[in-house]
């Protein structure tokens, strides 16, 4: 961006151009952060306080809500300070590092995603080798991947946007979104758009076929539970996570898999907020209101009795 350009500061427009319609949005997006940030910490909390949850599944789910956390907090509290102080402005380091966050923390809750598919199906097809294969080491390792992983790819994103130049610097969004950027490139993108449909193509496809892989063989497993409560009771613990998947993935792929040239700024905008905001406050209560486990131990948090011995 720096010999390339003329752009020494992009303006973020923000969720909309008028200025009674943007205030409401912003009360909204502010709610919606404050409601996630609280919902996540609390599952958080509750999990590292509560011994009877120190299992695999909710190290899993303790790690999404710390990503959820991080994915919103790149870009809210941004546009927030932006709104408030009446200065849009971000520097094109800024955008880059906006952008360079945005795609990590999104690329590895997607994998992670995967991962704790893969978990529900030790827990329900091998219960008794559950426990022996699920280690404190692989989990660890399971967590690792999806962090390094996504890392790895958001820096190609951004070493690339480096090598663009840009014809204005108004971005019709309220972020630094890779979407946005590449339309606002003077120069020939389309190895970014190949990478960023390759890369990104690729994630999804892997963590969908590992979904998929991973709830065959459990649907498999439910439908000879002899008992529909049985069937219900086992299918219960993989719901919460098919509703955050299907939240997660439909958005995504409705923004980024698709030619650039066919987007519309309102559309885009339309399901970002969905994937960036909605979805992280959704997750905790999702989890919390389908998981019995997990109710109690945020009910001991609430109260304050999280240091009761466990029964």
């Amino acid at each position: 961006m720096e010999n390339q350009t003329r752009v020494f500061e992009f303006i973020l427009l923000g969720l909309s151009e008028q200025p009674l319609q943007q205030q409401v949005l912003i009360g909204m997006a502010c709610s919606l952060y404050l409601i996630g940030c609280m919902g996540n910490l609390l599952t958080i909390l509750a999990i590292l306080l509560d011994p009877h949850l120190h299992s695999p599944m909710y190290f899993f789910l303790s790690n999404l809500s710390l990503l959820d956390i991080c994915f919103t907090s790149t870009t809210v509290p941004k546009m927030l300070v932006n709104y408030l102080c009446r200065h849009s402005t971000i520097s094109p380091q800024a955008c880059l590092a906006q952008m360079y966050f945005f795609i990590a923390f999104g690329a590895a809750e997607s994998i992670l995603l995967s991962v704790m598919a893969y978990d529900r199906y030790l827990a329900i097809c091998c219960p008794l080798r559950y426990m022996t294969i699920m280690n404190v080491l692989r989990c660890a390792l399971l967590v690792t991947v999806p962090w390094t992983s996504a890392n790895l790819i958001s820096m190609v994103h951004t070493i690339l946007m480096t090598r663009l130049s840009f014809c204005t610097n108004r971005i019709p969004h309220f972020f630094c979104d890779i979407n946005a950027l590449i339309k606002l490139s003077c120069s020939n993108a389309q190895v970014n758009e190949m990478l960023m449909l390759v890369l990104g193509g690729s994630v999804v496809l892997m963590s969908f076929v590992c979904i998929m892989a991973s709830y065959t063989p459990i649907a498999a497993a439910v439908w000879k539970v002899p008992s529909a409560q049985g069937k219900w009771k086992a299918f219960s613990t993989c719901s919460s996570h098919l509703c955050v998947i299907s939240l997660f993935y439909g958005t995504i792929i409705g923004v980024y898999f698709n030619p650039v040239s066919t987007h519309t700024t309102q559309r885009d905008m339309v399901a970002t907020v969905m994937y960036t905001m909605v979805t992280p406050m959704l997750n905790p209560f999702i989890y919390s209101l389908r998981n019995r486990d997990l109710k109690g131990a945020l009910r001991k948090l609430l109260k304050g009795n999280h240091l009761a011995k466990p029964l």
